[in-house]
């Protein structure tokens, strides 16, 4: 028999807020354990739950960014479980009726495009941390988590495979962290995790097979060695005669393995109710409207603008992160002329990048700032400077920080001004033709290179220095007379 898979995702993204969705305190990441897990979080009596607007804001921008219907009137409920880091006993989440409902994202695997329908995307707190390699025989309860906003994204069953379920993953975590940033994505400090819910089913057949949902997936690689691994069992497990049991799962990366956490977990196992602390959430059409308006612009977005500008060549590069494209586009507006961007598009992308690599750092941690680099490429559309002495010598002094990284301060303190003098450039070519009387034969008979070579000559008398278009005119016009 022929089996299909299907997957469904859920996905945590913590939201990019300094503090909790119900409390003031900080969500930074990194902190000593439980030393930003105030009252509200480790729910003390009497204590009351205030809603964080940053977060209804955020989630509102997904809605938004998907195409989904912005509910003007959701519910907070308590969903209700025992776990040692879960001080309330409950979590409050969205259940019936939460934010954002609906929804798709597009997404592309092997040159096809497909869309993923959402289901919803509804707020809700983080639970707090079980720390189990620092104690031995023991587990310890860090709560500084306990509290942190996240915005749960639910697919329908609508994945066919490992491939398009990570291409999903990609696509919504590009989404999230560039397009509409309302979350870091950092998947190793847990900001951007995913739960796979996987059945297989016989091919052609309408009907779903018994899921089971891996939980805790922190990595595109794991995502994918997981849903193969559970589609493969569960596929044996069918063929071998047996059944498959409705389950909670975790991925092992040492084996490659998922194991079997808990069995069973539907809704009404967790006995949801609405928050008797927490109103119900009305969102006004005026609050939408500011969220429309202050909506950063997306990378699809981004690059139109940078193809409208004349960069089509360079357009995909540089709007492959958010961080590339916030550096490059304000440089790229203050020239009128495309050929000026065109040079500077290759320097941000050429020799700039080659320096962020050799020191492994984002563009946006670049020592050399957009507004130098204006400067530097202003120099040489002037004829202060060469090309070629403003990205091999100009531009390692500005990042190594020489002179306070000022390319006037650095031009005039190591020589670095071209000579653009005509009379100078004159006087250098007439010795250079008197001393090389055979390369200048060699040239009038024809020999192309010879040319070349007097040029090598005049650059070296100059010491780099000369105009090199000068210098190209004044001996082609001094060769031809």
């Amino acid at each position: 028999m022929k089996w299909e898979v299907v997957i469904g995702l859920e996905t945590h993204a913590q939201l990019s807020t300094t503090s909790k969705i119900f409390s003031g305190a900080s969500t930074a990441f990194g902190a000593k354990p439980n030393t930003q897990a105030c009252a509200v979080d480790i729910a003390l009596p009497g204590v009351l739950p205030v809603l964080n607007k940053g977060a209804v804001e955020r989630a509102i921008r997904f809605g938004l960014a998907v195409g989904a219907k912005i509910n003007r009137r959701s519910i907070f409920a308590r969903k209700n479980y025992f776990y040692p880091d879960l001080p309330k006993g409950y979590q409050i989440s969205q259940y019936e009726t939460p934010i954002v409902e609906g929804g798709s994202l597009t997404i592309l695997v092997n040159g096809e495009e497909k869309t993923v329908r959402l289901t919803r995307a509804h707020l809700e707190e983080d639970a707090g941390k079980s720390l189990h390699e620092d104690f031995q025989g023991a587990t310890g309860i860090d709560l500084n988590r306990a509290g942190t906003p996240l915005l749960e994204i639910v697919t329908e069953p609508d994945m066919r495979s490992a491939a398009e379920a990570v291409a999903y993953a990609k696509a919504l975590h590009r989404l999230i962290v560039e397009d509409i940033e309302i979350c870091d994505g950092n998947m190793q400090e847990g900001s951007f995790r995913c739960d796979a819910n996987v059945s297989i089913r016989p091919t052609g057949s309408d009907k779903f097979g018994t899921r089971r949902e891996i939980k805790n997936l922190n990595s595109f690689a794991f995502l994918q060695q997981a849903i193969e691994f559970e589609r493969n069992w569960q596929i044996e497990t069918l063929e071998n005669g047996g059944s498959i049991q409705q389950a909670t799962v975790l991925f092992d990366p040492d084996t490659g393995e998922t194991r079997t956490m808990r069995t069973k977990e539907d809704a009404h196992d967790y006995r949801y109710f609405p928050d008797p602390d927490l109103l119900p959430l009305e969102v006004t059409e005026e609050f939408i409207d500011q969220i429309k308006a202050s909506k950063p612009k997306s990378l699809e977005e981004q690059r139109q603008e940078m193809i409208a500008l004349g960069l089509e060549g360079t357009a995909n590069q540089i709007t492959s992160s958010r961080a590339m494209s916030t550096f490059a586009l304000p440089i790229f507006a203050k020239f009128d002329q495309v050929e000026d961007r065109k040079v500077l598009a290759n320097w941000i992308l050429g020799p700039l990048s080659a320096k962020l690599n050799e020191e492994n750092l984002d563009i946006s941690q670049s020592k050399v700032t957009g507004h130098q680099l204006i400067k530097m490429y202003e120099h040489v559309k002037s004829g202060a400077i060469s090309a070629s002495t403003s990205t091999n010598v100009l531009l390692a002094a500005m990042w190594a920080g020489e002179y306070g990284g000022d390319p006037d301060a650095i031009i005039a303190a190591k020589g670095l001004k071209q000579i653009s003098d005509t009379n100078t450039i004159e006087k250098i070519v007439d010795e250079v033709l008197a001393a090389n009387a055979q390369q200048v034969a060699d040239y009038k008979a024809g020999k192309e290179k010879a040319f070349n070579s007097l040029v090598g000559q005049v650059m070296k008398a100059t010491k780099g220095k000369a105009n090199p278009q000068q210098v190209n005119d004044i001996l082609k016009r001094k060769l031809a007379g």
